[in-house]
């Protein structure tokens, strides 16, 4: 029998999630930056002290161990120097997706179903880069949490759920979380040390979301991955158009000149906000449109042939 969910465009289809593992091969996430959690993995701190990498020969300093000073070195130069090394440090990636109801809105494919896209291709990079993926999805009355691991199990449980919680909610359904429901949840699920892809619109960050996020840009490497419909930032050409919710239905008139620039207005000072929130709080920030591919803007940020710094 044919799948009645197959070509479903409000629904995101499993084999396309799969498939975004191929093209997250030359990806290379992280930013330099130090790392604050004492768990061993494979990315290097610029805490000193042994480890498992020779980073530099300096001048011994006092209170440097005494073991580890370059005999070689200081017979050359007749100065006292000593090795440092480098330590390696786990990042583990949790993948917050929105799903709730405001993401299942597009002009030519739905919020939620790009946000799926870059959900899947994050993990898939994750586990490239031999770190443990996780995720949290956040639907209109549930949310689901992925414990992270490092193994495909996890990206596929992770695309699976987010094909679940993907299927087209009717409007009569009561949307219970609000962001800072999902902030909350993403602090208690967050480990110090984890790097975070939060996806979703932002529609409705306030005040409280920031002192959330101000919290989690402490401990962790956040990233906000924001997701918007080429007909938020401009409406549709000049027309009369009836426009429905799916239980109320009125007009909108395209035509009048103030109303299209207050609408361009407000999603130019939406995207302003978000880069100054970003820039005050050190954390990355990546727009993707609907009806695009997510890898352009991927490779282009985090590229292996890239200086390896963040955005």
């Amino acid at each position: 029998m044919d799948d009645p969910d197959l070509n479903n465009p409000a629904i995101a289809d499993v084999t396309t999630l799969v498939g975004m593992r191929f093209g997250t091969r030359d990806l290379k996430f992280f930013p330099r930056r130090m790392a604050r959690t004492s768990l061993m993995g494979g990315h290097h701190s610029r805490t000193r002290g042994r480890g498992m990498d020779f980073e530099e020969v300096r001048q011994y300093q006092p209170g440097d161990d005494i073991r580890s000073i370059d005999w070689r070195v200081t017979a050359r130069t007749l100065t006292p120097h000593t090795k440092l090394f480098r330590e390696e440090r786990e990042r583990p990636i949790l993948v917050i997706t929105d799903l709730r109801p405001n993401m299942f809105f597009g002009s030519k494919m739905l919020k939620s179903i790009t946000a799926c896209q870059l959900a899947a291709a994050l993990g898939w990079a994750g586990l490239n880069a031999n770190d443990r993926v996780g995720g949290l999805i956040i639907g209109a009355e549930q949310h689901r949490e992925i414990r992270a691991r490092r193994s495909s199990h996890s990206v596929l449980q992770l695309i699976h759920q987010l094909r679940d919680f993907s299927e087209l909610l009717t409007h009569s359904v009561p949307g219970k979380y609000s962001m800072i429901d999902i902030m909350r949840d993403t602090r208690r699920v967050a480990l110090p040390g984890s790097t975070l892809f939060l996806i979703s619109d932002f529609h409705d960050l306030n005040k409280d979301c920031e002192q959330h996020l101000f919290e989690l840009a402490r401990h962790c490497d956040v990233n906000l991955c924001q997701i918007h419909d080429p007909l938020e930032k401009q409406l549709p050409p000049p027309a009369l158009y009836q426009v429905s919710d799916g239980n109320q239905q009125f007009s909108l008139n395209a035509r009048s000149r103030e109303l299209r620039e207050e609408f361009e207005q407000h999603f130019l000072r939406h995207q302003a906000r978000l880069r100054q929130l970003c820039t005050q709080l050190r954390m990355g920030l990546m727009a993707f449109e609907t009806g695009t591919s997510v890898m352009p803007i991927l490779q282009q940020t985090y590229s292996r042939k890239k200086s390896g710094r963040h955005p």
